[in-house]
């Protein structure tokens, strides 16, 4: 079971999941995705995942959804709300969808017997962390945003109920991903101006932005603007095959594990606008601006444990990450003119 499953990590894991001999089952609210992405899933394995239109937050409806499927036994758990900024105007609805929904799920994979969980959680539980890289036992630091806050609640919850069940979970804390699938078939698809770095370059590199927002000049980095470890969504997405293996495997060495997912190496934004113009040969023009509530100065991962671990490791170049964003928003584009 994929919770999340037509969103732009979620679509990812789901073609690795089938291409990899899995048998995956979505349930998505469609809130962050569309249901076309599941045409695109298709087209890239030649088949079709089961999927479900189901509102988390509704515990009844989660019920439902497990009487029918009976043969699921393990879920990762994708489905959130995720825009930093936003969850800053809107903690409520932050704290009541992410946390909810993990609740309900977490009853439901009680009530059904299920009891292999790999969680999406994110680098976000870390804060502005006292040193770089972050490692896995830097200790969680008081969030910088709601959206954060609550995957470091929901982290808690999940190791509670392992302690207090037969349980077994996995964490997953990535850093950034982009890029999208070499067949151009899936990717991100942002509603309204990005608030993600890499579409908002891809949008003003194809002219629907006219300048790129640099947020915040002045942090103590090499260049004043934020330094983030950036990783392909198909690295990433092949992090949660070797996470849900080692769960099945029961090679895991607790009931609760947790693994940084990320390059190890750390890019400023000002670094990404440079990489993008090598890798596509196309000028970005932007504009610094003030810092934006919630972000944090810089954080990117060390990598070892989920290395050793997990027996993975991020493969992509960072100009393979945006040659790939760019051809997406290319293919976005054409699709835009068709309607």
């Amino acid at each position: 079971m994929v919770t999340g499953g037509t969103g732009y990590i979620g679509s990812h894991t789901v073609v690795e999941l089938i291409q990899q001999g899995y048998e995956p089952v979505i349930i998505d609210n469609l809130y962050n995705s569309d249901i076309s992405v599941l045409d695109g899933i298709e087209r890239i394995t030649d088949k079709r995942p089961a999927f479900y239109q189901i509102e988390m937050c509704d515990l009844p409806a989660m019920k439902a959804f497990f009487e029918i499927e009976k043969d699921i036994v393990a879920v990762i758990h994708f489905a959130a709300v995720l825009i930093v900024d936003e969850s800053v105007s809107k903690p409520h609805f932050y704290y009541h969808n992410n946390l909810v929904s993990t609740l309900n799920l977490l009853e439901c994979m009680k009530l059904y017997h299920i009891n292999k969980l790999v969680f999406s959680s994110s680098c976000t539980v870390y804060g502005n962390p006292d040193t770089l890289p972050v490692k896995e036992d830097a200790g969680i630091k008081p969030a910088a945003s709601p959206y954060g806050n609550t995957k470091k609640i929901c982290e808690e919850i999940i190791a509670d109920v392992c302690k207090a069940s037969d349980l077994d979970a996995i964490s997953l804390r990535y850093f950034n991903p982009i890029g999208n699938h070499e067949s151009v078939q899936i990717g991100e698809i942002p509603h309204g101006v990005p608030t993600h770095l890499v579409p908002y370059i891809t949008q003003t590199a194809k002219g629907i932005r006219p300048f790129l927002k640099v947020f915040g000049s002045d942090y103590s980095t090499h260049d004043g603007t934020c330094i983030r470890d950036y990783i392909h969504v198909v690295d990433l997405a092949e992090a949660h095959i070797s996470a849900i293996k080692r769960l099945m495997q029961m090679k895991n060495n607790s009931s609760y594990e947790f693994f940084n997912i990320g390059t190890g190496k750390g890019f400023s934004v000002l670094d990404m606008i440079k990489a993008f113009e090598r890798a596509t040969g196309i000028n970005i023009p932007y504009e610094l601006v003030d810092r934006r509530a919630g972000d944090v100065e810089a954080v990117y991962a060390d990598t070892a444990k989920a290395e050793t671990a997990l027996q993975w490791k991020a493969q992509r170049s960072v100009e393979e990450m945006l040659l790939s964003a760019w051809k997406w928003e290319l293919k976005l584009s054409q699709t835009r003119a068709l309607r």
